[in-house]
């Protein structure tokens, strides 16, 4: 089973390379955006070790969040 974390992208790094900062609980990092060539700024994406694998619109990515808090929680 693979976990996808949703993030949003604070900002295009290299666009030549497909290189984006995404924010992720407060935290930020530097993924791929090969997997979504449309995935702007704003937009949330579905990040697995290290690629953007899909774009999700705002409520789905809130709903995952919720649930790994929640799963966070009751480990």
């Amino acid at each position: 089973m693979c976990l996808g974390v949703p993030g949003r992208i604070v900002r295009l790094d290299d666009p030549a390379r497909k290189l984006a900062t995404v924010e992720v609980a407060g935290v930020q990092r530097q993924v791929n955006l090969a997997c979504t060539p449309r995935a702007a700024v704003g937009d949330w994406v579905l990040i697995h070790v290290g690629f953007a694998m899909a774009q999700i619109d705002e409520a789905e990515a809130a709903q995952t969040l919720r649930i790994l808090k929640e799963l966070g929680e009751a480990a």
